[in-house]
């Protein structure tokens, strides 16, 4: 397929604009072109379609099954678009008075209680933008917490455990915290005993994901907050994993006394690509002086912004969230109304479904009852048939899937990290199933097929380490002499080898 660049013709217009009476702006020489932009020149039809195929080599959940363990990529009914893009919604300034947006903070505060409720804490703020932003928030929340108790200087340090998200560490070094790790053990639980002699009186808290990254609850939980809450810290929840637990189990009952929730994750929103998302975070009482301004409250009947907070961090985000990312969430949660367990007890079913089908062909680190997600590993492959789990997922990629999570977490050698979520019905699962066992008998029959996979898509195998290592970050035409005079043409820039 062409480049836009290469179906410019000089001339070719889509549309012009009228003549215009208005005087020619000044623009100071220094800053004035010297040439015209280099821009693509084509009629709207060309255009249209150049584009249109684009989107067609698109994968995404409206198009294909997207297993991405801790990622949590589910289907985003189109009845949430719609709400979204109600006119009061939609349409609504940032700056507008309370009471021309009563309408936006009531829903606002009902997804504050209904999260509140769903965390089993007491207090909740919607505004940081994702759940890294919500790590931060929380951390940050204990900072001024311990801060207020004069143990500001004491409490210096987070534990993570060594299956956690990668944001945890960064947001622990942004908090200006110290980071000990944990270790796992042999039944993927916290090491409760490695934990002891890790904490004491410079602990600030621990950040933890319940179930984990390896699919699994932790069996020791109400041990582990005995221990944190003994020495006088605090307990951090990251909520990335809570499609797996929503509506049977509170992070809040479990000893947690700081949650964020991916609102993108658990209760659907279009996130791919980086964002948008949303990471609310939800505190016991103890906490609440300190959450961000403003917060969003109710007087009697009338909805407001409360920004009469002197302990608060203030703000981490913009006005008071990501709204649209709210009306999606409330939503989707409305959808459910009181069977919201059913969403959990479906993603459940699912992967376990699924680990039911494919444990005997991959290896399995952790013979447990998986939650919401589960890891496998390529290990045996790699090891009997030079098969690694990069080759699994691009061979999947013929197959018509999207590649689940690999070589995360880092614990499980050659991991593949899958999660089928609530909104995949048995048929795709059993494709899916039919394609991995299929790859399994694949790399001990003919494993250079899965050397060289993926076959069918537009872009096969990179060679990754030459790619970084010699990056070409624009496309040019000194190799096509007969593409040199095209006008307005992009030059390659190569990045200096090395580099």
């Amino acid at each position: 397929m062409k480049l836009i660049f290469e179906k410019s013709q000089a001339g070719r217009r889509g549309g012009e604009l009228p003549k215009h009476d208005l005087p020619a702006a000044k623009v100071p020489d220094a800053l004035r072109r010297k040439t015209p932009p280099r821009l693509p020149e084509l009629a709207e039809p060309e255009i249209v379609r150049h584009f249109t195929e684009l989107s067609t080599r698109n994968f995404g959940i409206d198009t294909g099954f997207y297993p991405l363990g801790s990622c949590t990529m589910k289907y985003n009914p189109r009845v949430n678009e719609r709400l979204v893009m109600l006119p009061g919604f939609r349409d609504l300034h940032p700056y507008q008075d309370e009471d021309g947006s009563q309408g936006a903070l009531e829903l606002m505060w009902r997804l504050q209680e209904v999260l509140i409720e769903v965390s089993g804490l007491n207090a909740c703020s919607l505004q940081p933008a994702a759940g890294s932003q919500g790590e931060l928030t929380g951390l940050m929340l204990m900072r001024a917490y311990f801060a207020d108790r004069g143990e500001g200087d004491t409490r210096d340090t987070i534990i993570t455990a060594d299956t956690a998200h990668g944001t945890n560490p960064a947001s622990v070094t942004m908090a200006g915290y110290k980071l000990a790790k944990v270790e796992t053990d042999a039944r993927g639980n916290v090491d409760v005993a490695h934990l002891r002699e890790m904490v004491d009186e410079h602990t600030a808290g621990l950040m933890l994901t319940n179930p984990s990254t390896l699919g699994l609850f932790d069996e020791h939980i109400e041990e582990i907050a005995e221990i944190f809450h003994e020495a006088g810290a605090l307990l951090y929840y990251d909520g990335a994993n809570l499609n797996a637990v929503c509506g049977i189990s509170r992070p809040g009952d479990m000893g947690f006394d700081i949650v964020h929730i991916n609102l993108h994750k658990t209760f659907s929103q279009p996130h791919g690509g980086g964002g948008p998302g949303g990471g609310p975070i939800v505190v016991r009482n103890k906490l609440e002086p300190f959450l961000p301004v403003p917060a969003v409250v109710k007087d009697g009947e009338h909805f407001k912004l409360d920004y009469n907070r002197p302990k608060s961090i203030g703000k981490v985000r913009g006005f008071t969230g990501p709204f649209g990312v709210f009306v999606r969430s409330y939503a989707y949660i409305r959808s459910y109304g009181p069977r919201l367990r059913e969403m959990s007890e479906v993603a459940v079913l699912n992967a376990n479904y699924l680990l039911a089908r494919l444990k005997e062909s991959y290896d399995l680190p952790y013979d447990r009852l998986a939650m919401h997600e589960f890891v496998l590993s390529a290990r045996s492959l790699k090891r009997e048939h030079g098969v690694s789990a990069l080759d699994v997922a691009k061979r999947l990629m013929d197959y018509g899937f999207h590649p689940p999570t690999i070589y995360f977490p880092l614990v499980v050698p050659e991991a593949l990290m899958i999660e089928p979520t609530e909104t995949e019905a048995k048929e795709t699962l059993d494709e899916f199933a039919d394609a991995m066992l299929a790859i399994a008998r694949e790399a001990e029959e003919s494993p250079a097929l899965l050397h060289e996979a993926p076959h069918a898509r537009p872009v096969k195998r990179l060679d990754e380490v030459l790619a970084a290592k010699r990056a070409i970050v624009k496309y040019g035409f000194d190799d096509h002499p007969d593409l040199s005079a095209a006008p307005q043409e992009p030059r390659q820039l190569e990045a200096q080898k090395g580099a």
